[in-house]
This record gives structure tokens, C-alpha cells and sequence, in this order.
């Protein structure tokens, strides 16, 4: 346990950690901004190749960038679509590698009726490729939720 401690105390403070978390923090700004204006392009900026994101109600999969941007594709075109934010709260870097974890809230509402929404907390795990962090994997879970939001129980 003791281990695990120094590990953690020791990513915190490599040198350009505080520049490192600084940027994730910044791509998941540019993440939210693109999913609020319908930027795919945007969307797809700060996704790696070989993304994945795992769904919050419904535990859908989808696989690689192009897989991800189908499903947002899909989402945006909507005329009810929804409008996410990912807040982070803790960033941790890894000692051993480039890569971070990120853990946070969300939140998406309808941008036709605020009674539609729901929230939750997600992870998301972050590569340094080629000078810049992109999004490896997400995973959400809808803890909360109102109107066509909430999945259907059987």
C-alpha cells in the first residue's frame, strides 16, 4: 500500500506534471466546447485513433475514433440532441508512461427540454501521442436522470 503511495506522490511531481494535467484539463474543455457547438471535427481533435467510450445508462461500446464520431454524428443530427459537459475532478498521471487517468461528473441535457437529462460520473484515460493528450477510453455511469433520459427497465 505504502508503494502504491509513493507511486501516486511520485506522478505528481515529475517534472512537467503540473503542464501535463494543465493540458488534459484543457482538451476536455475543447472536448465540451466542440460537443456544445456540433464540431465534429473538434470532437475527433482529441480522440486517439483507437478510442473507445462506453455508454452510461446502456453500457454501449463503440470502438475507434470513426466509431465514436458515427455515434456523435448520429447524436448531433438529432433534432433533440443532447448538450454534455465532462467536469474533471482529479487528473493522475502515470510514473512509467504517458498516459493519465481522469475521473469526473457529467452532465447532458436536451437542447429542446431541460426535463431530459442525466448525469453521472465517468473515467477517461489519456495518451501523450505525438506532443498531445488524447482521449484512450471513457467510461460513463448515468447515476441520475430525468424525462427521455433515463433508459427503460424491462
Amino acid at each position: 500500500m505504502m508503494f502504491l503511495a509513493f507511486l501516486a506522490a511520485a506522478a505528481a511531481h515529475w517534472p512537467g506534471a503540473a503542464q501535463a494535467d494543465r493540458q488534459i484539463r484543457a482538451q476536455r474543455a475543447a472536448f465540451n466546447r466542440a460537443i456544445a457547438r456540433g464540431d465534429l471535427k473538434g470532437i475527433g481533435a482529441v480522440l486517439a485513433d483507437h478510442a473507445q467510450i462506453v455508454t452510461g445508462a446502456d453500457s454501449l461500446v463503440f470502438n475507434g475514433r470513426d466509431g465514436e464520431l458515427k455515434l456523435w454524428a448520429e447524436d448531433l443530427a438529432a433534432p433533440s440532441r443532447g448538450i454534455y459537459v465532462r467536469t474533471p475532478d482529479r487528473v493522475t498521471l502515470s510514473p512509467v508512461a504517458p498516459i493519465a487517468m481522469e475521473s469526473g461528473h457529467y452532465k447532458g441535457v436536451s437542447n429542446k427540454s431541460a426535463k431530459d437529462w442525466s448525469s453521472g460520473t465517468y473515467f477517461a484515460k489519456w495518451r501523450r501521442i505525438a506532443g498531445k493528450w488524447l482521449i484512450e477510453s471513457e467510461t460513463y455511469m448515468t447515476t441520475a436522470c430525468g424525462g427521455k433520459y433515463c433508459p427503460k427497465t424491462k
